[in-house]
This record gives structure tokens, sequence and C-alpha cells, in this order.
């Protein structure tokens, strides 16, 4: 197992800042999952670890070893990890085992006892004979991850490792992730995009936006308690609404909402601030805050109305359908931050019990 520390980490392509001032420590047998938008820097901060790019500034140490800082710099085959690709980057003429032990060989590393044990452990030991273009999707992630652990790396590095995947065999290999990383003590860093993905497998997650770090943190407190804006619309589908600050006590503030005040969990200083929601706060209630319904869908058994409250879009669940006009919305949940500027990031954070 490894820890993984950077500090003030920085890569720029073209002038553009793909990583920008990343300090972050990643706990020795965590699962961690670096995700956000699409060109967020991740798969970039993947690179950097992995030793596949050098950081203009900053360190990078694995178990307390610098492996880049300034003119020091340790080559990825000395590193001691293992990385699975989106494409799986298997050779289509060899067998499943041969795969698996290719890189054993190139380290010189007796090969038999370990291949049968890495795919026993990813569950494959009866297609050991097989070639890549007679596996499933799913079967040959798995071969990608056993050559992985073959070599008993400290550290696995997996890319977007779903992406080809389809819905059902994303969700049986997330199981298999989980399962594994368990089965090896192996720390685990998982790039991704998709936030059911991330929030469903890590123990930790950063997000990440235009090459910065918002928050670290485990999925629940992504969820109930936001740092940035940004956060709070791009974890769980998300909404923010404009109010008024009047105090904080207590990990509570006193606000205004279009005219309401209302007491909810938050820490904001006073002025203005964003009230982050979910649906699950959300309910329609005669004696609630006036909003307008513009429209709604069907969703797991539910009616999802859309609306606008206090000039922001909202989703309030309803056991029946809802026509377009005026509605009042109760508000029992959420969580309050800062308007400008995102609440305090802990980016530096203690191991998963």
């Amino acid at each position: 197992m490894a820890s993984i520390d950077l500090t003030d980490v920085t890569l720029s392509f073209g002038g553009t800042r793909a990583v920008d001032r990343v300090s972050l420590s990643m706990p020795s047998g965590a699962f961690f999952s670096l995700l956000g938008p699409s060109g967020c820097g991740k798969t970039t901060l993947l690179r950097l670890i992995a030793g596949l790019e050098r950081p203009e500034t900053g360190r990078i140490a694995l178990d307390g070893q610098v492996v880049a800082e300034g003119r020091r710099f340790v080559e990825p085959g000395e590193r001691d990890l293992g990385m699975v690709f989106q494409s799986y980057a298997l050779w289509p003429h060899m067998t499943v085992a041969a795969n698996v032990a290719f890189g054993l060989q190139m380290r010189r590393i007796p090969a038999k006892d370990r291949v049968a044990e890495a795919l026993a452990m990813v569950g494959l030991s009866h297609l050991a004979d097989r070639r890549p273009h007679q596996l499933s999707g799913g079967q040959r992630q798995r071969v990608a991850l056993a050559r992985s652990l073959a070599v008993r790396p400290r550290l696995i590095l997996l890319d977007e490792p779903l992406a080809n995947l389809d819905a059902h065999l994303r969700q049986s290999m997330l199981a298999e992730f989980r399962r594994i990383h368990r089965q090896s003590g192996t720390t685990f860093v998982f790039v991704t995009h998709d936030q059911n993905e991330a929030m469903a497998i890590s123990d930790l997650v950063a997000v990440m936006d235009a090459g910065r770090l918002q928050q670290v943190a485990s999925p629940q407190v992504l969820f109930d308690r936001p740092a940035s804006a940004m956060v709070a619309r791009f974890v769980g589908a998300g909404r923010t609404v404009p109010v008024d600050v009047l105090g904080s006590r207590d990990g509570h503030c006193d606000l205004l909402l279009a005219g309401h005040r209302l007491t909810l969990p938050g820490d904001a200083p006073p002025g203005p601030g964003w009230l982050c929601l979910h649906a699950r706060d959300l309910a329609l209630d005669p004696a609630g805050i006036p909003a307008e319904a513009t429209g709604q869908r069907f969703e797991n058994g539910m009616h999802m109305v859309h609306a606008l409250l206090a000039d922001a879009e909202v989703d309030v669940p309803s056991r029946g359908p809802v026509p377009p006009g005026p509605i009042r919305i109760a508000i029992a949940g959420g969580w309050v931050i800062p308007r400008e500027g995102a609440a305090a990031c802990h980016l530096s954070v203690a191991p998963a019990q």
C-alpha cells in the first residue's frame, strides 16, 4: 500500500493550466476517486502520479518517497504501480494468461503462480487460454486489472476504466473493483467523470474543476455539505438558490429566501449566500414559499416537478402530476455556503476508518 502526497503541483498545456497548484493527500490503502467534468484535469493529475507527465512546479511523493520535484524525477517503471486504461491495452495475439504474465516477464519475475493468483482474484481462472476477442468488455477489463495485480504494486491507477462498458456491466464491475480492493489491500486511485461511479465505490472523492481541487471528502459529505457552488451543482444533481445570510450559530444559518426567514444547516458569514438543495430537501406545501412550476418528469416512481424558486431552478418530488403555474414549496433541509468563493476545503484527509 502507498500513500500519495502532492504539494502545489502545476502543469500547463499550451498556456492553459491543466493542473493548477494542487495540494492533496491520499491515505494508504484507500479507494480514492478523482471526479469532475471533461477537461477538469483529473486524468492529467493521474498521469502526473504515474510519472507519464512531469510537473512544472511542486512535489509528488509516494509513501514518503519523493518521485518528482525540481530536477528529481523517478521514471514510471520505478514507481511500483499498475495502471488500467479504458481501452484495456491487451495484446490481441496473446492468451489471457500471457497478457497477465507480460508485466512479470518484463520484470523477470516467475510468472506461473502470480498469474494463477491474479486470475483467481478477478474470477477469470477458467478463461486463461482464451484471447481478448473471445471475451466480453467486462472480462477484458478484469484481465487488464489482473495484469496490474500480478506484479503486486503498492498503487493501482484506473483511468476511466468503465467508459466503454454498458450500464449493466459498469455496475457489476464497480462491485468487482470494490471486492478486489478489499481483497488486495492495494491503494486504488480511480478517475471518472461519472459521479454515480465515484460515489458508489470510493472511500474518498476529490472533485476537480478547471484544474483546481474544489473539495476532498467522503461521498456523503460531498452530497450533504458541498464546499462550493460547483460541487453542489455537480454532485447529486444539486441546485443552488441565492439567499441572504443574516447570521450563523452552532452550525446553522439564519437566512432570507424570497422574503421568508429560515434557519438551515450551513457555515456562511452574514451576506450573500447559496442554499444548496437536493430534491429530498423539498416538498409541495400550501404553507410554503411561493414558486412557479414549469414542467415535470416521471422518475423512480415519482413525479419530479421543475420549478423556479427565487429565480433558481429546483426539482420537487410529487406523488402526482402538477400542472404548470403557481405552487408553494416547503424547505426541510439543505446546506448554506458563502456566495462569493468556496467555503474552506479540507484537502488533506485522515485515513478512512
